[in-house]
């Protein structure tokens, strides 16, 4: 099934919409100007929305034109950027100091936009297309504010799909995969207590750099020594902070970190794990340490009927051999999986990669590919169409 031709005359003004939101990155739960934007865009096409879920959410929908139909589908696309620099020499680079679209996140949102505004135009279905504008997904659990704050309750959605720019695939192909897509994310600081000193006389201090050195390196045996092999499970640390001059030992060391899981019960065996072996090195050193521990998105975890569907989707559009039904799941989080919690759906990879988009997720350098805008287009009204069929 090709890309269809009313589509691909939209590139260029779907290019302008994702090239203007990439100039205006904005935090989570804070993007009012994208926010607007988006409001302004749906005014124009006379589409009806509900503003404020989660402060700056938006859901719009359109009504079928074929019957009074109850069933309803739900297509989901985050808005938030990251608080990183850009380091593109873009025409369209960010405006806003220390913050950039480097997880494409304008490149969905343009893409739900262009499906909003063709559906609108082709309402040849029976039944609701809601188009869920979700903000705070970077951390910021906007996706489940959205549901405490009525996103079910207020909109009768049968299922919710999202789809994700995806550096990893060549342009145009797919991923999906039934069961495990995303994993569980927590976060932990480690606050090691010890006793400042002179550094030349270490006798008269208990030194929290030592034994914060220990527990990084004990930490690291938990995935090797107390976890299956064969399950998937992954401890970072990514900050150390401690100390203020080359001679004093200080009083106190900070380690953060991440751990991302797929199952409650491997997720629960590292947290107490950690929280053992920090307090027990402390410990054997005459110091202290506090633990915080936080358990922040669930993992994303794919229904098989409904990924079964859009997978076969996706081969209706791009050929077999471009989706990929098992794609290997990822160690990253998102907070999707709130969503799917709730409803039946599916979360998909999208490729992205050319010869000019190679760069990474989440990194200064990455861009949204925009000859990915039609394909992704093409695919929300092709689901649309056979969810309704």
């Amino acid at each position: 099934m090709p890309i269809l031709n009313s589509i691909n005359q939209m590139l260029k003004e779907m290019s302008d919409w994702r090239q203007h939101l990439h100039q205006i990155p904005e935090i989570g739960l804070k993007e009012h100007s994208t926010s607007k934007y988006i409001q302004d865009k749906l005014k124009s096409w006379n589409i009806e929305y509900k503003f404020g879920l989660a402060k700056t959410g938006i859901v719009a929908w359109v009504k079928g034109s074929k019957g009074n139909s109850n069933k309803s589908i739900g297509l989901r696309a985050d808005m938030d950027a990251l608080p990183m620099p850009e380091k593109n020499s873009l025409k369209y680079k960010s405006k806003n100091t220390g913050l950039m679209h480097a997880c494409g996140h304008d490149g969905h949102t343009s893409m739900l936009l262009g499906a909003a505004k063709y559906i609108k135009d082709n309402p040849d279905f029976d039944g609701t297309v809601y188009f869920i504008f979700q903000p705070g997904e970077e951390g910021l659990h906007g996706g489940e504010i959205m549901i405490k704050e009525g996103l079910f309750n207020d909109f009768k959605i049968d299922e919710v799909y999202a789809l994700h720019n995806w550096p990893e695939l060549p342009l145009g192909q797919f991923g999906v995969t039934e069961g495990p897509m995303m994993a569980a994310v927590d976060e932990f600081d480690i606050i090691v207590k010890g006793k400042g000193g002179h550094a030349a006389m270490p006798q008269n201090t208990i030194d929290p750099i030592i034994i914060a050195s220990q527990i990084v390196l004990t930490i690291q045996t938990i995935i090797s020594r107390f976890i299956s092999p064969i399950e998937k499970a992954l401890i970072s640390i990514t900050k150390i902070n401690g100390g203020t001059a080359y001679n004093v030992i200080d009083d106190n060391v900070i380690l953060s970190g991440t751990v991302r899981t797929f199952k409650p019960k491997i997720r629960k065996i590292i947290e107490n794990k950690i929280k053992e072996i920090a307090l027990g090195i402390a410990k054997s050193y005459n110091g202290e340490a506090e633990i915080i521990y936080t358990n922040k998105y669930p993992p994303t975890i794919n229904p098989k009927k409904e990924s079964k569907f859009a997978a076969n989707v996706a081969k209706e559009l791009v050929g077999d051999d471009n989706v990929f039904e098992n794609i290997d799941p990822c160690m990253g989080g998102e907070d999707f999986s709130y969503m799917l919690n709730e409803k039946p759906g599916s979360y998909l990879y999208i490729g992205q990669r050319d010869e000019s988009h190679k760069a990474y997720l989440h990194t200064s350098k990455y861009d949204f590919n925009d000859n990915l805008l039609p394909v992704g287009v093409n695919f929300w009204v092709e689901l649309v169409k056979n969810f309704f069929k």
